[in-house]
């Protein structure tokens, strides 16, 4: 029977609901003899954690296509059904099951309205309907779908059930290859509904969720026994046969008794792997086959080769130079580097006295703020010399490493201050080859709303394949560097190059098979 239609599974054994943690790895040191190793930095990758496995879901794969635009949506599963159904167990048993990189799980429940001083007193008497449609955020759910769909980072409100509101913080959600949405009003409107790829009905006996909901009430939010059961017969159950048991007829996949219909689960499972293999992309390949023999870019500005300059390259690329002079070398090549960087930045006129009592017209910094973000592990050298010259300057980081199957690059990590969108970004990674790693880089900025014009890209060495693609698919972004070799090989190392630039200034041991775009790459 076809997915456009409602059906119905075999049960099975009723499952325990898993809780999504955060994972914060333990900051790590190396001692000698140093083997290769990624940054060591506190990340927060999204976990599940079950009986039998944990399954970390980090590892993003490229979202987008050469031409650095989103080629395929993220896939929306909608979970409805009534109060304590098992929405969220089945959510978890799905993402278990999937064991796909970054999936995303929204709740319903964090889209609740803010109630007004009257409202917040019937809610504290139970006398407020929570499960009423006009009770939750439509426009704010449907905004925040249609961003996260599209690759967008989003702030979620995060509700506290004991006080009845909102807290003052919000969560921020980005990147997901599938997302599930659940809630109990997923189907009640007709706008989400068109935002939801497959939408399953969670369809559990009235006592069996009566039950649930107490002990969740009582346990978790604090409500008493009397006040449960009177919202219960004052609101829940009209609600859901008023609101929410019509939806059902509009579910592509009815799931009875929840989490115990491991068939159910199974053939979900199987039909959202198929959509997702139709949403696979190859980057570098399609990198290293485009914008070959064009003229470099005008966004392109490469340091003057005065002698000094051409000095310092010269010893940076033997191989025969020591770990200490190759660190002092490219930190004076770094200084150089975000120097001439700095006076892309908009200036404006401005007239200041002297101490003699004298005007002079200078210029100032036109922008709001500077922030820095280095692509890990290399960038992350060129922070001191970013430090060095602007002043309280915000720093962010992202990881991006090659996938050892496919050879596409994967974002596992990133961390950027708030509202990064207003600030002039000054990216930051010591080599670029194929441009994959920085194309993914830029995306995630202009993921996080950053202007594609007030995007700074700095690298020490670049091939001239990484200067057309990040050019062709970003044709705003000011790319700037010390200098450009023409070649890269079949192994997507910059030719005549500069080395593994992370392994020689850690002076730690390259991979066989390390390219030039990922300093990063995991062994």
């Amino acid at each position: 029977m076809g997915f456009g239609q409602s059906w119905r599974a075999a049960s099975g054994v009723a499952v325990s609901a898993e809780s999504l943690d955060r994972l914060y790895p333990a900051v790590g040191s190396s001692k000698p003899p140093r083997k290769r190793t990624t940054s060591q930095c506190k990340s927060e990758p999204p976990l599940l954690r079950t009986s039998k496995r944990t399954i970390y879901t980090a590892g993003r794969p490229p979202w987008y296509n050469e031409h650095g635009t989103q080629s395929k949506e993220a896939f929306v599963i909608g979970l409805g059904g009534g109060s304590a159904s098992g929405k969220t167990t089945v959510a978890t048993m799905i993402i278990e099951a999937l064991d796909v990189p970054w999936v995303v799980l929204l709740s319903m429940d964090s889209f609740y309205k803010v109630l007004t001083k009257q409202q917040q007193e019937q809610a504290a008497s139970n006398d407020f309907n929570f499960d009423h449609p006009d009770a939750f955020d439509f426009d704010l759910i449907i905004a925040t779908l249609k961003k996260l769909k599209q690759g967008k980072s989003v702030k979620i409100p995060i509700y506290d059930f004991t006080t009845h509101s909102r807290k003052k913080e919000w969560k921020t959600l980005y990147g997901a290859n599938v997302i599930i949405f659940e809630g109990i009003m997923a189907f009640a409107d007709k706008e989400l509904l068109k935002l939801l790829d497959l939408k399953i009905f969670v369809d559990t006996d009235s006592d069996i969720r009566l039950v649930r909901r107490l002990r969740r009430d009582i346990s978790e939010r604090g409500r008493d026994i009397e006040g449960v059961i009177k919202q219960y017969n004052k609101f829940v159950k009209p609600a859901f046969d008023q609101y929410i048991q019509p939806t059902m007829r509009l579910a592509d996949i009815v799931v009875p008794r929840g989490s115990g219909n491991t068939v159910a689960i199974d053939l979900i499972v199987q039909h959202v792997h198929s959509q997702l293999e139709e949403r696979e992309l190859s980057v570098r390949a399609a990198l290293a086959s485009a914008h070959q023999y064009h003229p470099l870019p005008q966004t392109l500005s490469v340091l003057k080769s005065t002698p000094q300059v051409r000095g310092m390259h010269t010893i940076i690329r033997n191989k025969e130079t020591s770990r200490d002079e190759f660190i002092f070398y490219s930190k004076r090549l770094m200084r150089l580097l975000i120097e001439h960087a700095l006076s892309f930045l908009p200036f404006q006129s401005c007239t200041v006295q002297t101490p003699q009592g004298q005007d002079y017209e200078g210029r100032t910094y036109s922008g709001k703020q500077i922030t820095g973000v280095s692509i890990l592990r290399a960038g992350e050298t060129m922070e001191p010399a970013l430090r060095a010259v602007c002043k309280d300057v915000r720093i962010g980081t992202i990881l991006i490493q090659t996938n050892c199957n496919t050879g596409e690059p994967e974002l596992h990590y990133l961390r950027l201050p708030k509202d990064i969108s207003e600030d002039h970004v000054i990216l930051m990674d010591c080599t670029v080859s194929t441009g994959a790693a920085a194309m993914m880089a830029v995306r995630v900025l202009l993921d996080h709303d950053v202007p594609e014009d007030k995007i700074f890209l700095l690298s020490l060495l670049m091939a001239e394949m990484g200067v057309h693609s990040v050019a062709y698919a970003f044709p705003r972004v000011k790319i700037i560097t010390t200098a450009v070799d023409k070649k890269v090989n079949d192994l997507f190392r910059i030719i005549p190059g500069i080395g593994n630039f992370g392994d020689r200034y850690f002076g730690t041991d390259a991979p066989p098979d390390w390219s030039d775009d990922e300093d990063a790459l995991s062994t």
